[in-house]
């Protein structure tokens, strides 16, 4: 979980070309990671198929279901998992290090409850998950972006959250972070627009109630770096 260029949005040109949930840049690949992405992959990550995802049949279970998108290394991902056992989870990245890194976590830790699609985000939500069927969306410290010509670049824009919104179930939470505070008031206007959604709480949600504290999260902090959270559950 980081501000992390892989999971933010690619500028889109004045073409057809789609939105895309990341921009892919290269990272260094530890040799655990890449030992993990050759043995472990085969069992917990999930092809991208162009048909809508039987989660039932994926984790053996009814139960509900929470997407995460752009997980980074994965820390908080598999502690949120590990402490939800009720819960099933599919968190979504195309950075291989950190795929690689949240693979080791989930053998090491035994979680039978998560699994990973290494895909664009925008795509998956299309393809993969019918509307009204989530529990929860997780989107913690996507890249800022910090100069004005590249906010369009951002993750959190009107469409993405209204893409996200449609596959929430009713009371379904959607919640996001940043460590940002211009990227923070931009987030809460897009989620106030959005009438699928209604905030949970008057104004900031409280960090930390419904995550644990990332890496760099606790960096930022030590810091003096504020840290902004919004919880917006489905209508």
């Amino acid at each position: 979980m980081s501000t992390d260029p892989d999971t933010a949005t690619a500028p889109t040109p004045p073409s057809h070309r789609p939105i895309r949930s990341f921009v892919v840049r290269a990272g260094r690949m530890g040799p655990g990671q890449a030992r993990a992405l050759q043995t472990l992959a085969p069992r917990w990550v999930l092809p991208f198929a162009p048909q809508p995802l039987d989660a039932a049949a994926v984790f053996g279970r009814q139960a509900p279901l929470v997407v995460e998108i752009g997980f980074g290394m994965g820390d908080a991902t598999a502690a949120i998992a590990q402490a939800h056992p009720q819960n099933d989870y599919l968190g979504l990245e195309v950075h291989p290090p950190g795929v690689g890194a949240l693979l080791q976590k989930i053998e090491g830790a035994g979680l039978s409850n998560l699994r990973i699609v290494m895909h664009d985000a925008v795509e998956v939500l299309d393809a993969m998950i019918a509307p009204g069927s989530l529990a929860g969306v997780n989107v913690f410290f996507p890249d800022p972006w910090h100069k004005a010509r590249h906010h369009k670049r951002r993750l959190i824009q009107p469409p993405f959250v209204a893409r996200l919104a449609s596959r929430l179930a009713p009371g379904g939470v959607l919640h996001c972070a940043t460590d940002w505070q211009p990227y923070a008031e931009q987030m809460r206007e897009v989620l106030e627009a959005e009438p699928l959604l209604r905030n949970t709480v008057e104004g900031w949600a409280e960090p930390g109630t419904r995550r644990p504290q990332t890496k760099f999260e606790r960096r930022g902090l030590r810091l003096g770096h504020g840290v902004w959270d919004l919880v917006y559950a489905r209508r």
